[in-house]
């Protein structure tokens, strides 16, 4: 994986319209449009775009600490709580550690509507293993 600022090209970051707001290794944000494209049936945001878009923060924010050149990491388990509903408009979520070891890093993902309130709470976990294991 190479470092960037702009959304990756051919990727379901692209595909969902993820962008990257804000990327240090203590906090990564992203945002991400709602619309037809991530709706579920009931025209309401499909709770997997946003487990998609936890995901995507939480591990980028993991890749930032590690030492790239000889370790990725990769997710274990990701688990979500869909608290509000939303339809339409922008979603940003925001990853913060909560543990960064040397095997392992737990994040904690915010992801809140334009008027700050909480959308969706996750909590990513990752596994830090040999490049290209």
């Amino acid at each position: 994986m190479l470092e960037f600022e702009a959304t990756p090209k051919n990727t379901l970051m692209e595909t969902l319209g993820m962008e990257f707001v804000e990327t240090t290794r203590e906090r990564v944000v992203a945002r991400m449009p709602v619309g037809p494209k991530v709706h579920q049936p009931y025209g309401l945001l499909h709770g997997g775009a946003s487990v998609a878009l936890a995901e995507t923060v939480a591990s980028y924010a993991g890749w930032l600490n590690v030492d790239r050149e000889t370790e990725q990491v990769v997710g274990l388990e990701i688990n979500a709580n869909h608290l509000r509903a939303k339809r339409d408009g922008v979603v940003t979520a925001t990853a913060t550690p909560v543990h960064v070891g040397r095997r392992t890093h737990v994040w904690e993902v915010r992801i809140v509507e334009e008027s700050g309130k909480l959308i969706c709470v996750s909590r990513c976990t990752l596994a830090v293993v040999p490049r290209g294991a």
